[in-house]
């Protein structure tokens, strides 16, 4: 059913998205217009932002466009970003306070930081995610969230204990096309559920090894010990700032299952009930496809090709009466009209991040679970970490979902888990 992407917000409000309607980039005024300096300070959420580059501004915009936020510090590597971010916030907030720190361990030392968003390289992630809940920060955290199986679970149980907030940047959870094809899945609708499909970013796994040196920048410019942060130490090389060239997960670089693909999985854990658990088998590449299943007989299908034209990060879910597939289009394709039932299904286009952000304060204020909290986040990842394994080492694996490991595979389970360089520690 064709409708327009553009959405009110009693619209939102009537699928039960109870967040902000705006989906492009705000027009920066300052804050006493928004009503911020009017806020009883008990509403304001108080900010702090780890990361800015491309997918940070566009994540800490989404942040600032909310008028019960108050961002007060961000942090970057990259001095140019520190300077960008902070003119951005300052700016928003009609005032010059925002502070700049080049140590996001200095920012969380802050007692009047209630919440921090980490949008780093992938590198960093689950490291500064249990730091900062130690800190006692609630934590919004792009994806992937960890590098491994041993830290989605660290990263789940740190959240547990501490009773922080945390919400994983997987923001599809929280737009309605997707919601609603999860919810044809989960309720029956297409019969007993047979199939969940999902699209990676490709199905190579590698290592982002040594680059040839190249002069280290000073390190107010660009702190490069910093940027490694966990990993292992190598010399400088320009190429290793862009993110896609450096380590997601186990030291490999790549792992579409991983980077891209952990949206779509993320969505067909989601639809096949399955937030709590992952697959129990693993199989390596046939084609262009990895196949997975889980203990209830259903097939998680990760393949690049075969996808309707429905936008970037497609998924499909197959039962024996029928299918449903979407993407960030926001239309839905359907085996039968009568799934919709008479229903209007929103179609917000373009995976906006701005429901998700809602959804993550909403639940700083009443410490309730965002729809990608950490437990979710730590089996979706899993499931992902599983998939890259089972490719890189080219063969089936059988995995026991209860004690996360995989079953009478040595070499496996030694991909479970890497060392961190000193001195960080999970």
């Amino acid at each position: 059913m064709k409708q327009s992407s553009r959405v009110s917000r009693r619209t939102v409000l009537r699928y039960g998205f109870g967040a902000s309607a705006l989906l492009s980039l705000p027009t920066w005024v300052p804050g006493r217009a928004l009503g911020l300096q009017g806020a009883a300070p008990s509403e304001r959420i108080r900010l702090g932002a780890i990361g800015i580059g491309n997918r940070g501004t566009y994540d800490l915009t989404c942040f600032l466009q909310e008028p019960d936020v108050h961002c007060l510090a961000v942090c970057d590597i990259k001095e140019a970003r520190r300077a960008a971010a902070k003119n951005m916030v300052d700016q928003r907030n009609g005032d010059t306070a925002c502070e700049v720190y080049r140590d996001f361990r200095e920012l969380l030392d802050r007692n009047d930081i209630d919440a921090v968003l980490i949008a780093t390289g992938p590198n960093w992630h689950a490291t500064a995610a249990i730091t900062a809940a130690k800190a006692g920060k609630d934590v919004y955290c792009e994806k992937p969230c960890t590098k491994n199986i041993a830290q989605s679970l660290a990263l789940a149980e740190t959240f547990r204990r501490t009773g922080r907030v945390f919400q994983a940047g997987t923001q599809r959870r929280n737009l309605p096309h997707f919601a609603f094809a999860v919810e044809l899945a989960r309720r029956g609708r297409l019969g007993k559920l047979q199939a969940v499909h999902a699209h990676p970013a490709g199905l190579a796994t590698g290592m982002s090894g040594w680059l040839p040196p190249e002069p280290e920048p000073p390190k107010e410019q660009i702190d490069w010990d910093l940027y490694l942060g966990p990993a292992a130490w190598r010399p400088f090389n320009s190429r290793l700032l862009d993110g896609f060239n450096f380590e997601k997960g186990g030291g490999m670089v790549g792992g579409g299952v991983l980077e891209w693909g952990s949206h779509c999985v993320d969505l067909c854990q989601w639809a096949n009930d399955a937030d709590h658990t992952a697959p129990v088998e693993y199989h390596p590449p046939e084609g262009d496809r990895v196949t997975a299943r889980y203990a209830n007989g259903v097939q998680l299908i990760i393949r690049n090709d075969g996808w309707l034209p429905l936008g970037s990060c497609p998924v499909r879910f197959e039962g024996d009466a029928g299918w449903v597939e979407t993407g960030d289009s926001g239309k839905l394709a359907l085996s039968s009209p009568a799934l919709l039932a008479g229903r209007r299904v929103a179609e917000i286009g373009g995976y906006p991040a701005t429901f998700h952000v809602r959804d993550f304060l909403d639940c700083v204020k009443t410490r309730g679970k965002p729809k990608a909290n950490a437990e979710v986040a730590c089996f979706s990842h899993i499931t992902c970490h599983a998939a890259n394994i089972a490719i890189f080492l080219g063969r089936s694996l059988k995995f026991d979902p209860v004690r996360c490991e995989f079953v009478d595979d040595e070499q496996a389970n030694r991909l479970r888990s890497e060392a961190l360089r000193e001195p960080w520690r999970l």
